[in-house]
């Protein structure tokens, strides 16, 4: 993604028009890597976000609401100390290096007038977040750099800020046109045009580098060996125009979208992928960072605090799986128990016959119509008439292990089911909240020990989800087992409607009817959202069961989530990832 300086020095200006001047009212530091201010002032202000993270460095207003800790961390503290109250003087940028810098005017605890710096420095693994004084000596920092870490450049409280190390690159915009056409008349050797570009000149990304080839020479992959004299010479004039342009001209915020989802984006039109890819322009760089940003933001930050669970749930699904094959080939093996009772009718009847210590013996075999003679297996060590007891208790015992067996399978099944239903709910958490409780859960259930005996704080439980249909119904979805109990059995009313996928784990939906009928259109839409709110998510012609309130039952001893229902009708429909956010309301 070409977060590149080009594209920084775009959002830069974007902030400076909309930043400047607005005070700092709150701080938040909602996870390790990434810092919020929240801005006011007559210019606009916003939530500014500042994000070090090492994947996603990026700095932009933002409209999202990210959850908190309990406990600030400590930079979020020192921040505050320092930067709560402050008025941003200047957001600046180095010529063709990813950092700005946010210049405050601040007070300390005495009341005198002081200046900070906060840097952003916009370098993938790099990524930092420090804090300077007005002389430029580092109060503290997101990442401490030692002397073991970095001999070139150390970054510790304490030390004054010194810039990156400047790369052995030239700044595209400071290059003359006789100086291009110069460095372009060197180049003799096979190369492409945008791996020179890349090579040569800082602050440009590889996406712009493409884009300047397929504009100067109509090809990504153009070779410079392919020119001569005179076409490197016009090449390079023309490469003067095109960096002037980038320099001066205006930067529009594009997103790249590929199949329709957000894929990629610039500040420059993009051609080199002609009808592959589409372009949406946006109504400012924010906003394209925060559309493209907001969704994989909560999808990494929710992985990350899942993966334990996941872990867990994923090892504990497999032992129920493994458990039950096992009991299957068990109760198979019981089926195939009448022969015992008839080896042992056999062997009783020939009790006479039998000599002491034999391994075997053969009789005919009067359940045999043709009376065969069948060769029985006898255990020396024991009298014939033991031998035949045996034969009478391992059928019996065969015969219990059958009714045992039927009866583990089923609730295997059922903890199978359920095991699956809490993963589904885990993989459409949203928020930290829900992860919470779906812990609370396994925790209640036995799946997981509590490990904190201390007293936690109460939280309210989160509320279900709602959506308002076409035809104004209110649609209310489970966001867990837990949830999905409430919901059915506590808060609906019997004539309410129930839908839930057949045979698939997901959550329970309930439209409102209020005692009347609703609409097709309403049931339709409540049908996708219970296809959309399942494991089904992806597929299309998902069967979803709907029927009245009053008869979902739920089974004495069942686990949370787990309901019956016998009256009931089918549909199938295909899950709309665009519905959800098309009829989602706020919780009333």
């Amino acid at each position: 993604m070409p977060f590149d300086a080009l594209f920084l020095g775009a959002v830069r200006g974007e902030l400076e028009r909309t930043c400047v001047g607005c005070r700092v009212d709150k701080i938040q530091q909602p996870v390790r890597d990434t810092i919020l201010l929240s801005l006011r002032g007559p210019a606009g202000g916003g939530k500014l976000l500042l994000s070090a993270s090492a994947n996603r460095p990026r700095i932009h207003l933002t409209q999202t609401s990210p959850e908190n800790p309990a406990q600030p961390p400590m930079l979020c503290m020192l921040l505050r100390k320092h930067l709560t109250g402050g008025r941003l003087r200047a957001v600046t940028q180095p010529p063709m290096e990813r950092l700005v810098e946010l210049v405050f005017d601040c007070t300390d605890e005495m009341g005198t007038p002081g200046e900070k710096h906060l840097i952003l420095e916009v370098m993938g693994r790099s990524s930092n977040l420090i804090l300077t004084g007005a002389d430029g000596r580092i109060i503290d920092c997101l990442r401490r750099v030692d002397l073991e870490m970095s001999e070139k450049r150390q970054v510790l409280p304490g030390l004054y800020y010194r810039l990156p190390p400047a790369q052995d690159k030239r700044d595209p915009f400071s290059a003359t046109e006789a100086e291009l056409r110069a460095m372009l008349a060197t180049e003799h050797a096979q190369k492409q045009f945008d791996r020179w570009l890349l090579e040569t000149f800082a602050g440009i990304s590889p996406l712009v580098c493409r884009e300047l080839s397929m504009l100067l020479m109509g090809d990504t992959e153009a070779d410079l060996s392919a020119l001569d004299d005179d076409g490197r010479a016009e090449l390079g004039s023309r490469l003067y125009a095109q960096f002037r342009a980038l320099q001066s001209g205006d930067k529009t915020p594009i997103l790249l979208l590929r199949e329709g989802k957000p894929w990629d984006f610039s500040c420059i039109p993009v051609t080199q992928y002609g009808a592959y890819v589409q372009q949406q322009a946006q109504p400012s760089f924010s906003a394209l960072l925060d559309r493209f940003y907001s969704d994989r933001d909560r999808e990494e930050t929710l992985r990350q605090k899942t993966q334990a669970l996941r872990k867990t749930l994923t090892t504990l699904h497999a032992r129920t799986a493994r458990k039950l094959e096992n009991q299957r080939r068990e109760l198979t093996a019981t089926y195939d128990r009448e022969h015992l009772r008839r080896l042992g009718d056999i062997l009783t009847a020939n009790l006479h016959a039998v000599p002491r210590g034999a391994s075997r013996f053969t009789a005919e075999d009067f359940y045999d119509p043709e009376l065969r003679p069948v060769e029985i297996p006898l255990n020396p060590a024991l009298s014939p008439q033991q031998n035949a007891a045996k034969f009478y208790k391992d059928y019996q015992k065969a015969k219990n292990a059958e009714k045992i067996l039927t009866a583990q399978i089923a609730s295997g099944e059922q903890e199978l089911e359920y095991l699956a239903s809490i993963q589904d709910a885990l993989a459409r958490a949203e928020s930290e909240r829900d992860i919470r409780e779906i812990r609370e859960e396994l925790t209640d259930g036995g799946y997981l020990r509590r490990t904190d005996r201390r007293k936690q704080m109460k939280l309210p439980p989160a509320k279900p989800m709602c959506f308002r249909s076409s035809d104004g119904f209110l649609i209310r979805v489970g966001r867990n087992n837990r949830q999905n109990d409430q919901l059915t059995l506590r808060q609906a009313a019997k004539t309410d409607i129930w839908l839930h996928t057949q045979k698939i784990p997901g959550s329970h939906v309930i439209i409102e009817t209020n005692g009347s009928r609703p609409p097709d259109e309403t049931v339709t839409e409540a049908m996708m959202l219970a296809a959309y709110y399942s494991q089904a998510r992806g597929g299309q012609n998902v069967p979803v069961d709907y029927t009245p309130v009053k008869y979902v039952k739920k089974p004495n001893g069942a686990k949370p989530g787990m309901v019956v229902y016998e009256t009931y009708q089918t549909a199938f429909v295909t899950p709309d990832e665009t519905l959800p956010e098309k009829l989602r309301e706020d919780a009333p």
